[in-house]
């Protein structure tokens, strides 16, 4: 039977919200087109195809000229208004069945999930993910830039040179509580003078939280304080951060796409156009050049012209997707579907790398969890109102306090047999999200906590193929899960540090019992549990992965142009050569960052 735990503030009373409320969430929305009749044109010098994480970010940038033009295409529809994509503690409700707010995927049936085709999120709304994310702020390991850039043999991906590109994108943010952060963040490892807000919770559990410090002090060695995990150096238990600004989600639409930044002539965005391909391909001493993008809007076909070069930023699933669909990637596979191919590039949706998720919940004795709100419709309306009122109170966050950051023993018996997969001994293989709430998602009252296990470094890999020549099908999604042993075992040894981190004497009188006790059972039971029950994080990345410029294998070079093209550049998470130890939103926007400023460098 496939169970499939659910985290706490995915539960029924969101329903409870008084409907005379939900229009005051909102911001007016800047000019953005509906309809494409309404452009001037459709010749741009730049288009871009995705309005995510990474497209708007180049779009702000390449509009800072104003002899640049640029049109985005998005196939979504706005995030205006969206309450879910306002209040950070209603984000899972977006995920929460079929809705115009996803692309809604369910991915092919995964031998590591015991056969479990599952739901797997992509967004489908103006700003992509970062609309809808958890809006966890993780940058991941230097180690795991100092690698990419060793790999593409380009040191512009180290960390050192990515580091002023993180301070770019990130604005640093006073929680919306304004309480004193003095020793929850390291100031000068982040940026105030950046676009996108990053801040930490902005309403406090002080009982849970004194129990998870505590823990660094009793067990030092396995799970030490450190006071910034986003320093490049993410090992041990830190507090949260999140792209929350003022109590409300900052994503790239409310940041990049700002009032003050929309109004640009020279920025088009264009929603509800999908596009399907890249169409009139022409090949000059073996470089393509592709004449525009086709996208569908209103039942008909428009293709828009880049005078300079198209940009794919449509994302890990996206991306790929549209390069078959245009004849670009493994020439067998294309031919076989019928689709003439005009590139061979047989990286393309291949290495797809995705993460792990598994949880833990113990019940306590303490009424100071989210359960207290989730289960009282009286309680959930007061907060909401208060959030209305002032944007501040529990729905500024997300349930999780702090992330705990972590690496398999040394002498683990994996390790025998396979390589260590991550990018050096300053990287966590796990990551355990620790926060309040846990039983009222499942029908439970009373109080709880849970922890969210990651696997980071995984070594199972999938792909993002097509079923059909017909480009309006939606892609075969395949991330591979829990195919290889590594990713069994490190699962596995990821339940086993969480209940060790709760073993610790501060919790003796604070949790009662786990919901389900996971150390009780043989190892057998606890790989069925694993595979009976585990999801993704969403995020995929690689399937378009760069290489260095001479490697025989890959989709980009260094410089996010695809290798074998001319005018046609890949700026999203699906360039990311190696899934970086962390939450990916963060690397994307540096990603998207540094492109903008190599296609500057090449146009001006």
């Amino acid at each position: 039977m496939s169970v499939v735990p659910v985290w706490p503030w995915n539960c029924a009373y969101k329903m409870l919200i008084p409907l005379f409320l939900l229009g005051l969430a909102g911001s007016s929305l800047a000019k953005i087109y509906k309809d494409v009749s309404d452009l001037p044109g459709l010749d741009y010098d730049f288009v871009i195809v995705g309005a995510g994480a990474a497209g708007n970010v180049v779009a702000n940038r390449l509009t800072e000229n104003p002899n640049f033009s640029v049109l985005v295409l998005e196939a979504g529809v706005s995030n205006e208004g969206v309450i879910d994509a306002i209040v950070p503690f209603f984000y899972e409700n977006l995920s929460a069945g079929p809705n115009i707010y996803q692309w809604n995927y369910t991915t092919t049936p995964q031998v590591g999930l015991n056969n479990r085709s599952i739901p797997y999120l992509s967004a489908h709304m103006l700003g992509g993910c970062t609309s809808h994310n958890g809006m966890v702020y993780t940058r991941g390991s230097a180690e795991d830039y100092n690698r990419w850039a060793d790999v593409a043999k380009d040191p512009g991906w180290s960390w050192d040179s990515l580091l002023p590109y993180f301070f770019k994108n990130e604005k640093w943010t006073p929680p919306a509580d304004n309480h004193d952060t003095r020793g929850e963040f390291n100031p000068a490892v982040h940026s105030t003078h950046g676009v996108n807000s990053v801040s930490l919770s902005g309403s406090r559990w002080p009982i849970f939280e004194n129990q998870v410090i505590q823990t660094t002090r009793e067990f030092p060695e396995e799970f030490p304080f450190n006071l910034d995990y986003n320093s490049g150096e993410p090992l041990g238990v830190g507090w949260i951060q999140s792209t929350i600004g003022g109590g409300k989600r900052s994503s790239s639409a409310t940041s990049y796409l700002g009032p003050q930044y929309i109004q640009r002539p020279n920025l088009h965005v264009l929603l509800h156009a999908q596009v399907s391909r890249l169409v009139r391909p022409q090949t000059t001493k073996g470089v393509v050049t592709f004449g525009g993008a086709e996208f569908l809007q209103g039942g008909s076909l428009f293709t828009a012209k880049a005078t300079k070069e198209i940009i794919l930023s449509a994302g890990s699933i996206g991306t790929p997707a549209i390069l078959l669909k245009s004849g670009v990637g493994d020439k067998n596979s294309l031919t076989a579907l019928g689709i003439t191919s005009v590139l061979d590039l047989p990286s393309v949706g291949q290495n797809a790398t995705d993460q792990t998720l598994t949880f833990a919940f113990w019940s306590v004795n303490s009424t100071q969890t989210i359960d207290t709100i989730e289960q009282n419709a009286t309680l959930f309306n007061e907060a909401y109102a208060q959030w209305n009122a002032t944007h501040t109170g529990p729905f500024t966050n997300i349930a999780q306090t702090h992330i705990a950051w972590t690496r398999l023993d040394a002498s683990s018996p994996i390790f025998e047999n396979v390589t260590d997969p991550s990018a050096g001994p300053k990287t966590p293989h796990i990551e355990i999200l620790v926060g309040t709430g846990g039983g009222s998602g499942a029908g439970q009252t009373g109080n709880f906590i849970g922890l969210a296990m990651v696997v980071l470094t995984p070594t199972s890999r999938g792909s993002i193929t097509l079923q059909s020549n017909n480009p309006f099908d939606p892609p075969l999604i395949d991330p591979g899960f829990l195919v290889t042993d590594f990713d069994l075992f490190a699962a596995r040894e990821s339940i086993k540090k969480a209940y060790r981190f709760v073993e610790a004497p501060v919790w003796r009188d604070y949790i009662i019992a786990p919901t389900v006790n996971l150390l009780n059972m043989s190892t057998d039971a606890l790989d069925e549990f694993i595979r009976n029950t585990s999801s993704s994080v969403e995020h995929l990345v690689s399937t378009a992965a760069m290489s260095a410029k001479d490697a025989s294998y890959g989709v980009v070079n260094p410089d996010l142009l695809v290798k074998g093209a001319s005018g046609l550049r890949i700026i999203d998470a699906s360039i990311i050569p190696f899934i970086p130890s962390a939450h990916t939103q963060a690397a994307t926007y540096v990603v998207a960052e540094r492109g903008a400023d190599l296609i500057k460098e090449r146009w001006t």
